[in-house]
């Protein structure tokens, strides 16, 4: 299925980072960070960081606060093949956890003041009404994809729709930096079975234990994924990419793939949370591939496989810490390392603002 016009004017308006190699741009954000009080090249990748921002901002100072993580939550039909050892009621759970304020997001959000959102694009219960909530739900979870495609592509398109608008109402709120965040048990089986179609991987090389494997549950999630492999053979095979994400689907991935292709439009740098969030970033990819120039990653998950799936898409994390919690946590985090490459940039005394004076040649 094609993308309708508005979905492909979207992914036009992602610039092309190709166009920006050895710019004016690239070359005035280089200028300023040799000029600094520092031998050149000194903050390592704070520095490459910086060169980015710059790029994709197109101008300075470098801004990226406020800084928002968007948490999308949705339920899998997967779970009828018990690929999990948490019944998919926890899902809910977390979503009520949040909006009292206490998952693990919403305290690294608060000590590195970033505001966190809640998304519901496709849970099976319904949250009270709350100011931090975003009612949006396609339906009340995916279909079970392993005996055919997750969602038909309408609902696809709805979801990338949600994701842009999503990343539309951040521009609109003067949102400098976004994060991807996720709640749904389940979606570590979706993710692997969307890195095995998009990047060719086989189930057993990536598939770990997500929010909990019961006795076995390695070996039986394997085969649920290469059944869903299996059923869903055409849609691999096909080069339509809605076709493929329908497929596997969960409706927050497709969300979140769809705010990173909307924030890519709109010059906003995304922070990359860890597994599921990868996967989205594939799926984003697979629509915009410039898109990717806009992503940082955060950190390299402690789910089996998430290191291999980085090294094939040739991206570095900023830090490994065991984490695999998801939600994004490790995109809160993250930011910390935007806040620094700015205020370097940004203030950091000159070369010559403090007398400094390089011989010619030196």
């Amino acid at each position: 299925m094609p993308l309708p016009d508005d979905l492909r004017d979207e992914c036009s308006l992602v610039r092309d980072p190709a166009a920006f190699r050895g710019s004016e741009l690239e070359a005035a954000a280089a200028r300023r960070l040799d000029s600094l009080l520092k031998p050149p090249g000194s903050l390592g990748r704070l520095e490459e960081i910086a060169r980015t921002l710059h790029v994709i901002q197109g101008s300075a100072p470098l801004r990226v606060r406020p800084a928002r993580v968007y948490v999308i939550c949705a339920d899998h039909g997967i779970m009828d093949q018990c690929v999990s050892s948490q019944p998919r009621e926890v899902t809910a759970l977390l979503m009520r956890g949040f909006l009292a304020g206490g998952l693990g997001i919403n305290c690294l959000c608060r000590s590195v003041d970033a505001q966190a959102l809640l998304v519901d694009a496709g849970c099976a219960a319904c949250m009270p009404e709350h100011p931090q909530l975003i009612r949006a739900k396609i339906a009340p979870g995916t279909a079970d994809m392993s005996l055919g495609p997750a969602m038909s592509a309408e609902q696809c398109l709805a979801a990338l729709r949600l994701g842009v608008e999503l990343a539309a109402q951040a521009q609109r709120d003067g949102v400098r930096a976004l994060g991807t965040g996720e709640i749904g048990i389940g979606n570590s089986t979706v993710a692997t079975a969307l890195f095995c179609a998009c990047l060719g991987f086989a189930p057993e090389e990536i598939c770990g234990m997500g929010a909990g494997c019961p006795p076995g549950g390695i070996e039986h999630k394997i085969s649920v994924i290469r059944k869903a492999l299996r059923h869903n053979e055409v849609a691999v095979r096909d080069a339509d990419p809605v076709a493929a994400l329908s497929a596997f689907g969960g409706f927050e991935i497709i969300a979140l793939a769809g705010l990173i292709i909307g924030a890519a439009a709109r010059s906003i740098p995304v922070m990359v949370d860890g597994f599921i969030s990868t996967a989205a970033f594939v799926a984003a990819c697979r629509l915009a591939p410039a898109a990717r120039f806009y992503c940082f990653f955060s950190h390299a998950s402690a789910e089996a496989g998430h290191v291999k799936i980085l090294r094939r898409l040739g991206v570095k994390p900023f830090f490994d810490l065991g984490m695999r919690l998801g939600e994004g946590t490790g995109a809160a985090l993250g930011f910390t390392l935007l806040d620094g490459a700015a205020s370097v940039f940004n203030d950091m005394l000159t070369l010559e603002s403090a007398g400094v004076v390089i011989p010619a040649g030196g």
